[in-house]
């Protein structure tokens, strides 16, 4: 049996925010996932997102979609941990570094580390 292409793990964290571990590729065929498990999760009220990417092999302009459509359809901080260099360079060429900053070093610490 295939392993599917993007495996989301979620853990919430306390009432208002939840960390959401990504693995394998963030493309066109596994972005609205993503999407839709951030919208059921601030639809519960987890308003500020930690989207952990250290298991992302791979991220298309599919998946730098959804990370602008999960930024706009909330009201907390989107928070993106554990890039790799090449996502590190596409938020950066896109100018989505700018519209997702990089947590703290201490609460990206500390997100990774609850659960």
């Amino acid at each position: 049996m295939l392993s599917p292409l993007l495996t989301i793990e979620v853990d919430r964290l306390d009432a208002g925010s939840a960390r959401l571990r990504l693995a394998g590729e963030l493309d066109f065929d596994t972005a609205p996932e993503l999407v839709e498990a951030a919208a059921d999760l601030r639809r519960d009220g987890h308003q500020e997102l930690w989207l952990d990417f250290a298991g992302v092999t791979l991220c298309d302009s599919s998946g730098l979609s959804a990370l602008v459509v999960i930024h706009r359809s909330g009201t907390g901080g989107v928070h993106v941990t554990g890039m790799n260099p090449q996502v590190r360079q596409l938020l950066d060429r896109t100018g989505l570094a700018e519209l997702l900053p990089a947590p703290p070093r201490s609460a990206a610490t500390d997100a990774r580390d609850v659960g």
